[in-house]
């Protein structure tokens, strides 16, 4: 069984939302962690485990992120991590399907993502490294992120449809 850690240096965990359905706003999360674990080579019964701190939220708007963490959606007083555990992650192609148990505030969903193996290989100090690029779309009032507002034209200001975005890449523990 080979472990693999994330290295959250080289890696992104991104979400895109639409802000009155006219531009996109992109967040990140700037604290995460993750581990991989895997009997094969190919990937393909590859358990992985990830954690997000919803107080490392990063919009680039100090008042936008400080909306995020409020009860309007995170509320990352009570609830500051953000887990997923996969339950599956099969080949299909060239690509993968990640699906997986989703945990924001109170509220676990299966989701899925299709993930795309970008390769490995042993960097200049002898650490084997692979790397992944997974995206999916999730519906934020699922998971509690439930706060909306109506423009006085009628739009919506906040997509309930969340991008995610990972590109990740792992080093593998000895």
């Amino acid at each position: 069984m080979a472990t693999y850690k994330l290295d959250a240096a080289h890696s992104d965990i991104l979400f895109k939302v639409k802000h009155l359905m006219i531009t996109t706003v992109t967040g990140q999360f700037k604290n995460f962690d993750a581990t991989l674990t895997s009997e094969k080579e190919d990937f393909s019964d590859a358990q992985i485990s990830f954690t997000a701190d919803v107080n490392s939220i990063d919009t680039r708007s100090e008042q936008r992120d400080g909306h995020l963490k409020s009860d309007d959606f995170f509320n990352a007083e009570k609830f500051p991590q953000l887990k997923f555990t996969s339950t599956s992650f099969s080949k299909k192609g060239d690509a993968y399907v990640l699906k997986g148990d989703l945990t924001i505030r109170d509220s676990t969903k299966s989701i899925e993502l299709k993930a795309d193996y970008n390769g490995s290989m042993v960097d200049p100090w002898g650490q084997h490294k692979i790397g992944f690029e997974a995206e999916g779309t999730i519906k934020r009032k699922e998971f509690g992120l439930s706060w909306d507002a109506v423009t006085e034209a009628g739009g919506v200001v906040v997509s309930d449809d969340v991008k995610l975005q990972l590109n990740v890449q792992f080093i593998k523990q000895q």
